[in-house]
């Protein structure tokens, strides 16, 4: 069965402190949960410091701590977004140890986590797992796709070094992420059809890698 993948640390430019006490570790969590609200209520432009610490019950200095300003604070918050996304996955997939697990089931789950964050996550419909700011990165979906590969390799027999796998994940996620954005655009649940349509297109293309590797062969 899947195991939970390690959270990677934030990276240094996004967070400023990582907390070392429980209390400064609730404090952070505070911090981002309110961020993520006023993202939900005001959009990216008009986040700043100041309404999230007034959000969270905190001095501004607390938000300082850990952000020195309002993008590094919303990349963390993506980051957190992928943990969250990758546990999900994980929560969803967990089975008997007799019962293996299917590589196209768990691209269904996949699709189906993306969207259930979508529609319930506060603030993810505007960071998922990047800042949506001018010349924002553009290597969250290969984080994403480098994360799913490291999930399933175990489960699957997977070698997560391969290059060819590590290509063929990214060009999924990638494939993926903009038809379900267009499916968001037509139904902000998610156009069915168009769901439907990106689990088979997901199926037909990574069944020659995964199949050829006897991946949870069904």
């Amino acid at each position: 069965m899947p195991q939970p993948t390690p959270h990677p640390d934030p990276p240094p430019a996004a967070l400023r402190r990582a907390p070392v006490q429980r209390r400064s570790a609730q404090r952070l969590a505070r911090i981002l949960d309110a961020c993520a609200e006023v993202l939900e209520e005001s959009g990216y432009e008009d986040l700043s410091t100041r309404a999230v610490a007034g959000r969270a019950g905190v001095p501004i200095g607390s938000v300082y701590r850990f952000f020195p300003h309002k993008r590094a604070m919303a990349e963390a918050l993506a980051r957190r977004n992928l943990d969250a996304y990758a546990d999900r996955i994980t929560a969803r997939l967990t089975a008997p140890a007799h019962t293996p697990l299917r590589w196209r089931h768990a691209m269904d789950v996949v699709v189906d986590e993306y969207l259930a964050m979508k529609r319930t996550v506060p603030g993810f419909a505007l960071v998922e797992f990047t800042v949506p700011a001018p010349g924002a990165s553009r290597q969250a979906n290969h984080e994403v796709a480098d994360r799913l590969l490291a999930l399933f390799a175990g489960p699957l027999g997977l070698d997560a070094a391969d290059e060819r796998l590590r290509t063929a994940f990214l060009v999924g996620v990638e494939t993926a992420d903009a038809l379900l954005q267009l499916a968001c655009r037509t139904d902000p649940a998610g156009d069915p059809a168009l769901v439907t349509e990106t689990k088979l297109l997901l199926r037909a293309y990574l069944a020659r890698y995964l199949d050829a590797a006897g991946a949870g062969e069904e």
